[in-house]
């Protein structure tokens, strides 16, 4: 078992009874919820040492583009160059160390220009000029933009700050045979939302997982697809998921069950009838419908606090239909999200009492929730790939 550098502020004989092929699994120890050093220690050993989802390769579309994303407590700049290839650099000028860009901002440009004494950069990371006033023979092969692993996977970007990960197709075994047929990278940003909610990153994906809260928080939801519809995903490595489908009646998931775009070309029979929800793990989660694709991208900001930011992708024919308002799904999403946020929070709020042991998962309903469980506790176990053991 590779050795991670950082010590595990859990006891390693609780986070691997998760993994016990005997149990039926449960939640993780409560400390993974609550401190700050188990934030700490994910934020270097899963969320620097993997493949963290950064957003859409959107953010930085035509030559020139650069956009600065946080990643924990760096941050890392995407910027596309003339030959349209993304790099990503650390967001930082190799001169006194001024950002290159606020993080959360974007930007277009001939070069990268460092805003504080104005060392140049070209598009390809390398050191183009320094200022006349500034002494003259500073080496430029000295002195490039500090290069971060970045990859652009059916027009999703992802970036490592630490290592040498795996190809995500090679890490996630079979994910990308079942999301090709969404066309992902043709799809165009109709709308986004972002939530600050009050509760763990790892409570929302558990969350997620499941239906079994179905009946209880979401009638909107049961009304469209019935809790106890679809089947889990036979996933191996770093993702986990699986679908539900639509009612007799219903074209997609929203308030009253009609869509107003198009289906995506490509799909059908039973993907028009068909949702899948999914886990790239750590913190992409993608829902596929028969007629947009949304995402959630978790930036876990404290132990109890998780910035959600919230996209929906449509077809681009879908803009030519009358009558076509991404509002459809937008709204639909926002009731539910705000449902899910609601009862994540209230679970946080319990993992406060300092008696409570994690109870027994359901081997029915909660069968995705310890799958993703067991790649958190690999992961602290065992570090990220390569690291972590991939799960089969």
């Amino acid at each position: 078992m590779p050795v991670v550098s950082a010590t595990l502020p859990l006891d390693p004989a609780e986070v691997a009874r998760c993994l016990d092929p005997a149990w039926s699994g449960s939640m993780l120890p409560r400390g993974a919820y609550l401190d700050q050093a188990v934030l700490d220690f994910e934020r270097e050993q899963i969320f620097a040492a993997g493949w963290v989802y950064v957003g859409r390769s959107e953010l930085a579309a035509e030559p020139g583009d650069r956009a600065a994303i946080a990643i924990g407590d760096e941050g890392v700049l995407l910027v596309r160059g003339r030959d349209r290839q993304l790099r990503c650099f650390a967001n930082v000028c190799r001169h006194r160390g001024h950002e290159l860009l606020p993080c959360g901002t974007a930007d277009s440009g001939r070069f990268v220009a460092c805003p504080y004494h104005a060392w140049v950069y070209d598009l390809d990371g390398t050191l183009h000029q320094v200022p006349a006033a500034h002494r003259p023979d500073v080496p430029a092969a000295d002195y490039p933009l500090l290069p971060v692993a970045v990859t652009e996977w059916h027009g999703f970007v992802f970036a490592n700050l630490t290592g040498t990960p795996p190809p995500l197709d090679q890490a996630a075994p079979g994910l990308a045979e079942l999301i090709a047929p969404y066309r992902c990278a043709e799809l165009k940003l109709g709308a986004g939302h972002s939530y600050d909610l009050a509760a763990n990153w790892k409570l929302a994906v558990e969350n997620y997982h499941e239906c079994f809260h179905c009946p209880g928080i979401h009638p909107q939801l049961c009304r469209v697809s019935s809790p106890t519809s679809g089947a889990d995903a036979q996933a191996k490595g770093l993702w986990c998921g699986g679908s539900m489908e639509l009612e007799p009646g219903v074209e997609t998931m929203a308030l009253d069950g009609r869509s107003l775009g198009v289906p995506i070309e490509g799909l059908a029979g039973e993907a028009l009838r068909t949702v899948w929800y999914l886990q790239v793990f750590p913190n992409l989660l993608l829902s596929l419908h028969p007629d947009y694709v949304m995402t959630h991208r978790l930036v876990p900001v404290e132990p109890g606090l998780t910035r959600v930011e919230c996209e929906w992708l449509f077809p681009a024919v879908a803009w030519d239909r009358p009558g076509f308002d991404p509002a459809y799904a937008v709204e639909f999403w926002d009731v539910t999200n705000r449902q899910d946020w609601a009862a994540c929070e209230s679970v946080q709020r319990g993992l406060t009492a300092r008696r409570y042991t994690p109870g027994p998962l359901s081997s029915y309903h909660e069968v995705v929730v310890r799958a993703s469980i067991e790649m958190v506790a690999r992961a602290y176990l065992a570090g990220m790939p390569g690291g972590v053991a991939l799960a089969g």
